[in-house]
């Protein structure tokens, strides 16, 4: 469309406006002219087709047009919800607006942070954009492990990523902190992973530290974790820690929530085990405390890890990650 055939479009438009007699046929412009598949919104997406030499004005004769018309359909009665008509009975009820609900990610995240709460954690916070020395280093992370190779790791030249679990938050945490430290991270998390049903290149994760200058056993993180299962799951879920290995957890335990539908006899959602693995935890290697400063010989701690969007899967039912993303009203209203 040359500059010329907009203009006429314009005047056309408007006069339709102007002619425009009652609300049905506001609307109808509305819808015609602005609405997500009209006319305006389609001259803006073909601008790639107009020679770049006249963009510039072709732009500015399509807001001006915009600005214009819309003004005239409010003239008519056809603005925003926040004006009113002149002729409006004020005296019908208002319409009624459902309330939003919290997304299951954010309601998970708030409800961790306030079982914690209880037990004195408080919420650490940390950047996304992470140095290799806290997310790996620092972890005690050997450098032949395959999670610092670049298939599966966003790397920013050397020494620079997108962290890969929240753990570097409690590295920071350690290094501006003297003990006693007790904190859970929540926060994003990155990995180069293919999205299906159960995996996301982009997901959440909440770990939790707690390290003091008094003994720490793991008898205290397996009850903490048994708290937070009854808390987060309901009274009657389970917990059982089976030996693992993590690079900066020794000893290293996984830990399990009773399926919470079949309530351990076993179905499809555990895979007939009865049991879902939720968590890694562990106390915390020695040569953790040595990259922040602290004296393994007079601090003692564990630390614990699990994914935001399993919690929810497990807590509301939920089939497939993707759906927590797909910003799918239809989806997130049965959340409330």
């Amino acid at each position: 469309m040359t500059l010329e055939e907009l203009e006429a479009a314009k005047a056309a438009s408007l006069a339709e406006a102007a002619a425009a007699n009652d609300a049905a046929a506001v609307e109808a412009l509305r819808v015609k002219y602005v609405g997500r598949n009209g006319s305006i919104p389609g001259l803006v997406k073909a601008m790639k087709d107009v020679p770049k030499e006249d963009r510039p004005a072709f732009g500015k004769a399509l807001q001006a047009w915009r600005a214009e018309l819309e003004a005239s359909l409010a003239a008519k009665g056809g603005g925003t919800a926040g004006e009113k008509r002149a002729d409006a009975d004020l005296t019908l009820p208002g319409r009624w607006w459902r309330s939003g609900v919290m997304h299951p990610l954010s309601r998970v995240i708030e409800e961790t942070a306030d079982i914690f709460g209880h037990l004195g954690f408080t919420v650490a916070d940390g950047p996304e954009l992470e140095t290799k020395f806290n997310n790996f280093t620092a972890l005690n992370t050997p450098a032949h492990h395959p999670s610092m190779d670049r298939s599966d790791t966003f790397w920013f030249g050397d020494d620079c990523l997108l962290r890969t679990q929240t753990s570097p938050v409690q590295i920071r945490t350690m290094l501006a902190n003297k003990p006693p430290v007790r904190v859970i991270c929540p926060g994003r998390t990155y990995r180069r992973d293919t999205t299906d049903a159960t995996h996301s290149a982009n997901f959440h994760q909440i770990e939790g530290l707690y390290v003091d200058t008094k003994p720490v056993s793991l008898a205290d993180l397996k009850s903490v974790l048994a708290y937070f299962a009854r808390e987060m799951m309901g009274d009657g879920v389970e917990v059982r820690f089976r030996p693992h290995f993590f690079p900066f957890t020794e000893p290293s335990v996984e830990v399990d929530f009773s399926c919470h539908v079949c309530k351990g006899k076993g179905c499809n959602v555990c895979k007939q085990s009865g049991w879902i693995e939720v968590a890694g935890a562990g106390m915390v290697d020695p040569r953790v405390f040595r990259h922040v400063g602290y004296d393994p010989d007079q601090v003692s701690g564990y630390a614990f890890g699990f994914g935001v969007e399993r919690i929810a899967m497990i807590k509301y039912g939920i089939a497939d990650i993707r759906w927590l993303y797909e910003n799918d009203l239809r989806f997130l209203s049965q959340m409330a």
